[in-house]
């Protein structure tokens, strides 16, 4: 679509600064955008594009406005701006409502009239697809599922039995809810399955990304709170609860009965070891290992970065006298510490 800049600082509360009538009808990245395009900046590191940018418009903050070419759309947090700006103008396809000729509905599945459900679906005795909501080609929606208005199910995403979506999430290709938590009990050599009869529960405004697991509880239900952004390939294991608007990246998991706060940030990579709990606001950094309970927000890191391979050895090699260093410093401070030793 097409609009004008005065159009777009008007609807998302931007200062204009340039020609108000000038139209844009694309995004576009700094260093190739064209006259029609908008941009943005809002990173400091990526500021050297600015002066040699042909975007039509760019959102930034006041700061960098002087050193902008053209048109500038001044925004307190321009990334933010840009995404709704880029949602606006790059709206998704068009809903075409009703069931494909190959899809399989069962007879007592509830689908909206406005809902639209992909070629080689499966819909499953008793679910309920809510308004305006798509389910992509070659998703099951077990039995009892309910996934709510306007959510949208990409391709090949299996979702479990009784599992809840709620309205305007986004669950991407590949995506698996509800799975069989990993729940085993040793016995005389081997396992036993111990039953997973819980479910999950996913509140309104979540995503998930592309083959991402979720998995069911073992008697309590799975629950991923409202405003929740779960990137590809991560892993939620049985009974983990994850508090309002946090976000767990790549590659990372959180084993079972994890307590996630609010407005958490797990970084890419990441591990938290099961049955402990973080508070809220509490930021994980990429590939660390979370094996304690975490009561104080702020930025926790557990990691080692890579060294080259010579150096990393004799780190290794020092790490492993460090027992008998300990053992050195103790007996040191006990000689210290005795008659006649000076002090």
């Amino acid at each position: 679509m097409s609009a004008t800049l005065q159009t777009i600082a008007a609807r998302f509360g931007c200062e204009l600064r340039g020609d108000a009538s000038h139209s844009v009808d694309h995004v576009a990245p700094l260093a190739t955008a064209d006259p029609r395009a908008v941009a943005f900046l809002a990173n400091p590191k990526f500021v050297q594009a600015l002066p040699d940018t042909r975007a039509g418009a760019v959102i930034l903050t006041a700061e960098h406005a002087q050193a902008c070419p053209s048109n500038c759309l001044i925004a307190a947090n321009p990334y933010a701006t840009y995404g709704r700006v880029a949602a606006w103008l790059h709206p998704p396809a068009p809903l075409e409502p009703g069931c494909h000729a190959s899809a399989v509905v069962c007879d007592d599945a509830q689908v909206d009239a406005s809902a639209s459900i992909g070629a080689l679906s499966v819909i499953e005795a008793g679910a309920f697809i809510g308004p305006h909501t798509r389910i992509g080609a070659g998703s099951v929606i077990g039995a009892r599922a309910r996934i709510g208005a306007d959510t949208r199910i990409a391709e090949n995403v299996s979702i479990g039995a009784r599992v809840r979506v709620g309205d305007r999430c986004i669950v991407h290709a590949g995506a698996v809810i509800g799975a069989d938590g990993f729940g085993f009990a040793p016995d005389d050599g081997g396992w036993v399955k111990i039953p997973q009869l819980g479910s999950v529960w996913i509140g309104d405004d979540v995503e998930v990304g592309a083959n991402t697991t979720i998995d069911r509880g073992t008697m309590d239900d799975t629950v991923i709170a409202d405003g929740v952004k779960l990137d590809n390939l991560v892993q939620v294991a049985h009974n983990v609860h994850i508090g309002e608007h946090s976000l767990m990246a790549a590659m990372s998991g959180a084993a079972g009965s994890t307590i996630i706060g609010k407005r958490c940030m797990i970084g890419g990579g990441a591990v938290l070891i099961n049955h402990i709990t973080l508070c809220d606001d509490v930021l994980v950094q990429f590939r660390s290992v979370v094996t304690k309970s975490i009561r104080e927000p702020g930025t926790w890191s557990g990691s080692l970065p890579a060294e080259e391979v010579g150096r990393w050895r004799r780190q290794v090699a020092r790490l492993r006298q460090i027992d008998k260093l300990a053992a050195r410093v103790r007996a040191l401070e006990q000689a210290a510490r005795e008659p006649g030793s000076g002090e």
